[in-house]
Formats: structure tokens, sequence, C-alpha cells
């Protein structure tokens, strides 16, 4: 006797994949990754009151010298927020590469997934790009002392716009993170991408910055934002002994040739309530007498520009 078979619906079933991720998550045994989804981006929607825009920028580049590199990738994210630095909509995004004056090397290519035949021709839309920042508020890098030089070569419109750095501003390894490289934040927040794109990189970082920080610490976005609007002053130890730079380097001081007009010394910037410590670490450790050291007050406007 011949029996057919019939089709058994619940066989063809679609796995429930996350059902499976949440019971291994819950044995404690198990720390699953889940693939980012980029926000859908809510076009033409303007910001409504009490919002503000702000735009993440990443830039892929040949090298890492801003005075002799060029970048072949930018990519912005703009987003809204509000004053307490709750995340809102996506409302745009921008990708373009750009065919540098230069070869793009193998190293770069195998970095950043970038080759000489994907740029071959591409010029970047600076008027598309000074539109897509000119509303923004906040400009945001997870380097913004790398990002910044490079975009204002490219566009005067980021040189008068407030930068926040999310690799520098935000204590990271305080709320418990293992590291503040990108790709270690977005895998303690739970999630994978394909890393070194400049957009789905600006992706990936709205992202960690919309994360719950853990213990009621808050969003990291809105501790970035209030580092944001803190001044910072500039102090420079002009004419230290020589054998003082390297308790200088140590403290966290960098180096200024002299080469962009400003003055050829070691500096460092600290927040307002510690800048009268720093002043007596200065005339104890390095000068050992009574000195005025110059000094300047930096924004979110001057902050993260390159020194030369």
């Amino acid at each position: 006797m011949i029996v057919e078979a019939k089709p058994c619906r619940e066989s063809f079933k679609a796995p429930d994949y996350e059902t499976a991720a949440r019971m291994l998550e819950a044995t404690g045994d198990y720390r699953v990754l889940r693939r980012l989804q980029p926000r859908p981006i809510v076009a033409s929607r303007p910001p409504r009151q009490g919002e503000r825009i702000a735009v993440i920028v990443d830039t892929e580049t040949t090298g890492l010298d801003h005075t002799r590199d060029e970048v072949i990738e930018l990519g912005m994210v703009a987003f809204l927020y509000d004053d307490d630095g709750r995340i809102g909509d996506v409302i745009g995004t921008f990708n373009g590469l750009r065919e540098p004056s230069v070869p793009i090397s193998p190293e770069i290519t195998r970095l950043t997934g970038i080759t000489p035949d994907m740029v071959a021709g591409q010029v970047l839309d600076l008027a598309a790009v000074e539109r897509f920042i000119e509303p923004a508020d906040l400009i945001i890098a997870h380097n913004a002392r790398f990002d910044r030089p490079f975009c204002e070569r490219l566009s005067e419109g980021f040189q008068v716009r407030a930068w926040a750095c999310s690799h520098s501003e935000i204590a990271w390894s305080g709320f418990g993170f293992e590291g503040s490289k990108l790709g270690y934040l977005l895998t303690q927040c739970g999630w994978f991408h394909q890393g070194h794109r400049a957009v789905e990189d600006c992706h990936a970082l709205l992202e960690v910055l919309a994360a719950p920080l853990p213990s009621g610490a808050g969003f990291p976005f809105g501790h970035l934002l209030a580092s944001a609007r803190k001044a910072l002053l500039r102090i420079w130890a002009e004419g230290s002994p020589f054998d003082m730079k390297d308790v200088l380097k140590a403290r966290g001081y960098r180096w200024n040739d002299g080469t962009d007009g400003r003055p050829k010394a070691w500096w460092v910037e600290v927040d307002e309530e510690t800048f009268e410590a720093e002043l007596i670490f200065l005339r104890h450790e390095v000068y050992r007498r009574e000195v005025e050291p110059f000094s300047q007050r930096i924004t979110a406007f001057e902050r993260f520009r390159s020194t030369r």
C-alpha cells in the first residue's frame, strides 16, 4: 500500500531566531551579537520646538597626515536631538567617494575596503556637503582630532561648526566598557556591522550613543553633549625646560612646532575646574618659579582643530 505524505505546514515555519537568541542569553553562558539595522530615514522632517540637528561624520583617507593625505570617502548621518540629550529621528544621510591625486596603497585598501577602481572618476559634491551640514548645531566624530582637519580641508562649512568627539569626551571605561574603539563599543552593546565604510560607521556610532548605559547612568549622547557644552582652557608651556619634555608628555601635553603661527611649545587643554591646579603643577614641577603661562579659552567651535 502506498501512502501519500502530506506536507507538514509546521516544518516550513521560519525559525524564530530572536527567541533562540534570548534563550541562549538567559543561560548566562552566551553573548549574542545582532546585525546592526540602521534607523529609517525620516526625510524632510523639520525640527520641532526644542529639537536640534547633529551630524555624525566619518572619513576614510589615504593616510593619517591631513597636511599630505586626502579624503577618499565621506559619510554623514544627520539626526534630531533635544537639549536633554535624547536622540530622535534620522533625517538624512550622505555618502560619497573621491578619487585622490595620489595612489591608494594596498594597506589602505585592506583597512577601508576601498579600491582604486571604486574611486576612479569620483568627485565629492561639495555644494551638497555644505547643504547637508548647514543646519547642524553640532558635528560629531569618533576621533574628531583626526576627522576635523580632513573635513576642514574639504569645506569651510566644517570650520564654523561646533565639534564633539565621542572617543575622547565620553568616559567609556568608567561606564564599564573594555575599549573605546567603535568596534569594541558596538560589540559590548550587542551588535556587529560592516565596519570601516564611512556611512556604516556613522550609523553604528549613532546606535552606540543612543544605547542606555549600565547602572542608570543615562545615555552616552547625553554625556557627550554635556562635555561639548563645556569650555576648556588651553595652556601653552612656552619656554619650558627641555629636560621637562618627558614629564609634560606623560601628563598629556602635546607639542606644537610653531609652523602654524601658534606658539612653539608644549600645550594641554584642561577644564575650568582644574585650571588652577594645572598652573600650580607648572610653577612647582616644571618652571620652579612663578609664571603666568599663556592660556586660551576653547569651546566646541575651536576644539579638535589641528595645531599645524
